[in-house]
């Protein structure tokens, strides 16, 4: 049985359709339930077999000022270096929405329970998350 989000469609529907810019050693670009072949090498060179997209901007889908988005970022690079967690600068971009693209990291190595527990910690609806199958899936928080 499906349990039904409080998350409205139409956000549902934009995070499916983002392109989530990773700024590793080679730029690639994540898309939800598409193959990324970029991640096999990636996993490889770093022995690891998933890895978690994620931002601590707008919290629950709700806009902050630019500042604030900030630092709620900087304290998330923190809790990732204080954990010895390689991470790659990243960013969620809807392709036609106008809405400002959200500055996010790339995270290797975290278990889906460990990066639901990330994401709900930074008050996120969703984050995106990929095992050794090298597909992301939108994992819904809320």
């Amino acid at each position: 049985m499906a349990i039904a989000s409080v998350i409205p469609a139409e956000t549902l529907s934009a995070y499916s359709e983002t392109n989530f810019i990773v700024y590793a050693e080679q730029v690639f670009i994540l898309r939800v339930g598409e193959y990324c072949p970029v991640l096999i090498n990636l996993y490889k060179a770093h022995k690891i077999q998933t890895c978690l997209f994620i931002t601590a901007h707008n919290p629950y889908g709700q806009a902050l000022n630019e500042s604030v988005n900030l630092k709620r970022n900087i304290d998330l690079a923190t809790e990732l270096e204080d954990k010895a967690l390689k991470y790659y600068p990243a960013e969620g971009k809807h392709p036609t929405v106008d809405w400002p693209g959200e500055a996010s990291y790339l995270v290797l190595g975290l278990s889906i329970e460990e990066s639901c527990e990330l994401g709900k910690k930074y008050e996120q609806n969703a984050i995106i998350w990929c095992d050794s199958d090298c597909v992301p899936q939108l994992v819904l928080l809320r």
